[in-house]
């Protein structure tokens, strides 16, 4: 193993649930993915390809292990490989039983997409890998962090590929990362010899009954490169929304809307909200 992948191989981790995300639908790798890239861009294009998903692909982590380029040249690196087509950053929707929230996503591809795969994308118009292929690498990425979490439940490499696919099934019918967590570590016993043992047995014996909900996809919003804020799917170009590219912003109406639509529309979002809506004393 050469230098480059001994530093791949030891890239951090970002906190579970985050970091590098492949698109799905990619080409497999060639020598010639990145040759329409300048070569600064083409090489760290290549370095992040390399990494599984998970990797901590923010530019203060790239400059660590990339030392020959400085957080400013990183930062316009990623931001020419957002108007490549190859990157994209926004928030995600966590759909389960656990807390409701939307957490912060970079979402990466080989294959360069135009802004209207990323529509497409950001609508989930597009459709998503196979569950397995999907859930792999997230599977084995939570059971490598365990340890950190949890130090009496260290894995080892070959470990945390022996059960990736018994976390994946976990995945495949519902469960959150949070829950698997809690199902391999809550109420662990003073000391633990096996924990390749346990954790098998944890899943096995813990395995929640299959989803029957169909599936939903999962809510997106993804951000303009430059300014980060959200935009629609239509609304980006090369990454970057109208007013970064010096469109004027259409103005507002200033003409309020009528009584009814107000009362309407909040009735409506307290329905969404679970609340009831209250009742006219008129």
């Amino acid at each position: 193993m050469d230098d480059e992948e001994l530093s791949v191989a030891a890239h951090p981790l970002a906190s579970p649930g985050y970091g590098k995300r492949s698109a799905p639908g990619q080409k497999p790798p060639t020598s010639s993915d990145f040759a329409h890239l300048p070569p600064r861009e083409a090489s760290i294009a290549g370095y992040i390809d390399r990494l599984t998903d998970g990797a901590d692909i923010s530019v203060k982590t790239l400059a660590k292990v990339l030392p020959e380029y400085g957080q400013c040249a990183l930062r316009t690196a990623l931001n020419n490989l957002v108007r490549a087509g190859h990157l994209r950053r926004g928030r995600e929707h966590t759909l389960g039983d656990g807390p409701q929230q939307w957490v912060t996503r970079t979402w990466w591809s080989r294959t360069a997409r135009d802004d209207e795969w990323w529509a497409a994308f950001q609508r989930g118009d597009v459709p998503e890998d196979k569950p397995r292929r999907q859930t792999l690498s997230r599977a084995y990425v939570l059971l490598a962090a365990l340890g950190r979490e949890v130090p009496m439940m260290s894995l080892s490499a070959g470990e945390c590929g022996v059960l990736a696919p018994l976390v994946d099934e976990w995945f495949e019918r519902g469960a959150t990362e949070q829950q698997v967590r809690i199902a391999l570590t809550a109420g662990l016993p003073e000391t633990v010899h096996r924990p390749l043992a346990l954790a098998r047995t944890r899943l096995t014996t813990k395995i929640p009954p299959p989803r029957t909900e169909p599936y939903r996809p999962p809510l997106r919003i993804l951000e303009c490169a430059r300014c980060g804020d959200p935009a629609r799917p239509e609304a980006l170009r090369d990454g970057e929304c109208g007013p970064c590219r010096g469109e004027a912003v259409p103005e507002r109406p200033t003409a309020p809307l009528p009584a009814a639509r107000v009362h309407a529309h909040a009735a409506a979002t307290k329905a969404a909200a679970g609340l009831r809506p209250e009742r006219s004393h008129a």
